[in-house]
């Protein structure tokens, strides 16, 4: 628990299991959209993680590029 100055703060663990459900609701949500697209389950399912993967990937890619970029960043022209 945090008290004091950062008590607004999440914690790691708090900010973890977000992670993991906004996943998990991502994941179901894609499904389905495949599944009625498709009308497989398991078709839906392949474009589900195939989409959670693709876009974990990009989003690191993208976090590293932004990352060696100095722009905007304090202490930096």
């Amino acid at each position: 628990m945090l008290t004091g100055k950062g008590a607004d703060m999440e914690t790691m663990k708090r900010t973890v299991a977000k992670a993991v459900t906004w996943q998990i609701a991502g994941l179901i949500a894609m499904t389905l959209i495949g599944y009625i697209m498709t009308g497989s389950w398991r078709s839906g399912g392949g474009i589900a993680v195939a989409g959670m993967v693709s876009g974990f990937v990009s989003y690191f890619l993208h976090e590293r590029i932004w990352a060696a970029i100095g722009w905007g960043k304090r202490g930096t022209i």
